[in-house]
């Protein structure tokens, strides 16, 4: 058959597609609506093992494609077994009282204020096995009672609630986020939290921070200001000194990937590693006739690596560089090539099978697409004739800075634009002024800091890596000062970056001119982009805000309140007004108080304020009534009633324009009935 002497044509290229067909399993899984039950999974269980048999019994040319069945069920059944495997007790209702707990982590909430993430926590009239695994706390008036660091177990009478649903049908759905992170509440306190055991007998990780927040000290007392900041977040993860303005103009022009610790950095930092103590090395003729100088060279830039992970927090999207940078060492240490696909592939395999949610994350998307169009575009850029530069040997490393930054922006900007709603137009002229001098001075210098600080004269190298910083916030002020700096994008369908991942994956691990067919899907997955209609109406899941689309753009029905929920709608819309100037804008009817959207005709009153008693009748006459309270007075008969009691049912609300009048769509109907939203 054709299609098998195709596929035997692949013999030796088809290892890549193992993690992608696992990839699709598990994106698959969390596409589902309900939970598969005993059955399913025995069911799925046996056909994996079916497929597996007919791989063995129908020989090698056809095995491939029953192999390709046997990883898409994998991984369904990997990514079920892992959301069995964190299972822990979420909070059901609103809770306020007293909560202890252990710190585990430490950040900023959306508000910019502390925010800690404690374990081993205990909740006032809660039994054990009721208690939340970890829960969210973010620390707002009077605090400062004690220096939060993990381990530190601490009090505080506290407000909590389990994770929000997404703000709008298909978001941003932080209940499965929360899920895998074992959070089974989140919220605030307003009154002081205290200190109830020393954070030395709790540990959690104790040793590492404080060599992080002395590092981090230490470098801004000698570089203040944004350069210092800058620092000790590349080298540390400690965000807490960046000014908002400064991380909001390096997200505009693209270059806040420099500040997260994720695979530029630690590629950066093993490869001046492994490149400066190889070339030590060989210098000494004795030493390297005697000791394979490459792999000694490979071992220690493996174990700084690993510092740099522990160094940095060990976030997610660094523990991914790590697994990617370690998987490349150690095919040096084996006499393979270090940069191949098979390489990436290897790396991504093992991070699905570690966490296989991270499927749905903008980060391994993002990181990944970089990589394996990196190393797919200077593969077979190896393989061209060595003359083909035509240009001075000085010049093809500028040539190739230049040719990274093109195929790492593309690969990663439908990713980026889909997540974060924007896209960066002057991105690729910032990357290109900056990306050169991390690699160049940045990091090289923040690693001499490192080997000259026990000696006391870190400074010299600090004030050099000052130099290279200064001149990354200059460019990142200035592009992101320029008249359409960002582009803004709606958020796309469901099915548009799987259905694009699918085409530029065929175009990179396919071989052969069949490859070519790869354009399709990725031309069709913009051409679907291009056609996303956002709803015409939004109400948010406690019935406080309602969001209209116009043609000046949406309006909404409060200038303060529910502000995540404005925030991420008008996200979502590639709209940059704030909620202020989208309230400003005209749209509804009616007045203060007793707001009507309309949809093709169907009426949407929004009742607020004092007086909506008397205003319900009229309301619930014309059309559906939201309100941002629980009635507790009778309806009248036959009112389509959208009070808080109501939409904690169905969550947030988007009504559509249908053929035949407007759909209404529920939150909580398409996120289903699975594990993290009962």
């Amino acid at each position: 058959m054709r299609i098998l002497e195709t596929l035997d044509a692949q013999r030796g290229h088809l290892f890549p597609w193992v993690p992608v067909a696992l990839a699709a399993g598990i994106g698959f899984y969390f596409t589902l609506t309900a939970e598969p039950g005993a059955v399913i999974w025995a069911g799925v269980t046996g056909l994996c093992g079916l497929f597996l048999l007919l791989s063995w019994v129908v020989g090698p040319r056809a095995g491939p494609l029953f192999v390709l069945l046997f990883l898409i069920g994998a991984g369904g059944l990997l990514a079920g077994a892992r959301t069995m495997l964190v299972a822990e007790p979420v909070l059901k209702y609103r809770f306020y009282g007293a909560v202890e707990g252990r710190i585990i982590a430490i950040d900023r909430s959306f508000s910019d204020v502390p925010r800690l993430t404690l374990d081993q926590v205990w909740m006032e009239r809660f039994a054990p096995d009721e208690t939340p695994a970890r829960v969210r706390v973010s620390l707002h008036g009077n605090q400062g009672f004690f220096d939060a660091e993990p381990g530190l177990r601490v009090a505080m009478t506290a407000h909590l609630s389990p994770p929000p649903a997404p703000s709008e049908p298909g978001g941003f759905n932080f209940q499965r986020r929360a899920w895998f992170e074992k959070l089974g509440a989140v919220g605030y306190t307003r009154s002081p939290a205290l200190a109830m055991a020393p954070a030395s007998e709790g540990r959690a990780g104790l040793a590492i921070h404080r060599l992080r927040m002395a590092i981090s000290g230490a470098i801004r007392q000698h570089m203040p200001g944004d350069e210092g900041a800058f620092a000790s977040a590349i080298l540390t993860g400690d965000r807490s000194a960046m000014s908002q303005p400064t991380l909001q103009a390096l997200r505009d022009a693209n270059l806040a990937h420099l500040l997260a610790i994720s695979g530029l950095h630690m590629g950066l930092l093993t490869a001046f590693v492994f490149a400066a103590l190889r070339t030590g090395l060989s210098l000494i003729p004795p030493l390297a006739l005697r000791v394979p100088v490459k792999k000694l060279a490979a071992v220690f830039a493996l174990c700084c690596a690993a510092f740099y992970l522990a160094l940095s927090g060990g976030n997610i999207a660094t523990q991914r560089a790590f697994i990617m940078v370690a998987v490349m060492l150690v095919a040096v240490l084996f006499d393979r090539r270090a940069i191949t696909v098979r390489a990436v592939a290897i790396a991504a395999l093992i991070v699905l099978l570690m966490q296989p949610e991270s499927v749905t994350e903008p980060g391994f998307q993002m990181s990944f697409s970089a990589t394996t169009a990196l190393v797919a575009v200077f593969g077979a850029l190896r393989d061209w004739p060595e003359n083909w530069w035509r240009m001075p040997r000085w010049a093809q490393p500028v040539l190739a800075v230049v040719v990274s930054s093109l195929v790492a922006g593309g690969a990663t900007a439908p990713f980026g634009a889909a997540h974060f709603n924007q896209v960066a137009q002057y991105g690729l002229f910032a990357n290109l002024l900056t990306v050169p001098l991390m690699g160049i001075l940045v990091i090289p210098a923040a690693v001499v800091a490192g080997l000259l600080a026990p000696f006391g004269v870190a400074g010299i190298a600090l004030d050099v890596m000052r130099l290279g910083i200064g001149w990354i916030l200059f460019v990142a002020e200035y592009v992101a000062g320029l008249d359409g700096s960002t582009w803004p994008v709606p958020a796309p369908s469901d099915w548009v970056l799987p259905i694009f991942t699918i085409g530029a994956l065929w175009l990179i691990l396919w071989q052969g001119r069949w490859r070519l067919l790869g354009a399709v899907p990725a031309s069709l997955a913009f051409v679907l982009w291009a056609q996303t209609s956002r709803p015409q109406l939004l109400i948010s899941d406690n019935g406080s805000l309602m969001g209209l689309m116009t043609e000046q753009g949406r309006v909404l029905s409060k200038g303060k309140g529910a502000g995540f929920s404005a925030q991420n709608w008008l996200e979502n819309d590639g709209d940059v007004a704030t909620q202020q100037q989208a309230f400003g804008r005209d749209g509804f009817g009616g007045g203060k108080g007793y707001l009507i959207a309309e949809v093709m005709g169907q009426r949407f009153i929004h009742l607020s304020g004092r007086g909506w008693a008397g205003k319900l009748p009229e309301a619930c006459a014309q059309g559906w009534v939201v309100m941002a309270r629980k009635l507790d007075i009778p309806a009248p008969e036959g009112c389509q009633l959208l009070d808080q009691r109501a939409l904690s049912k169905t969550g947030s609300i988007a009504v559509f324009k249908g053929p035949d009048g407007p759909i209404i769509t529920k939150a909580k109907t398409l996120a289903g009935d699975r594990p993290w939203t009962q």
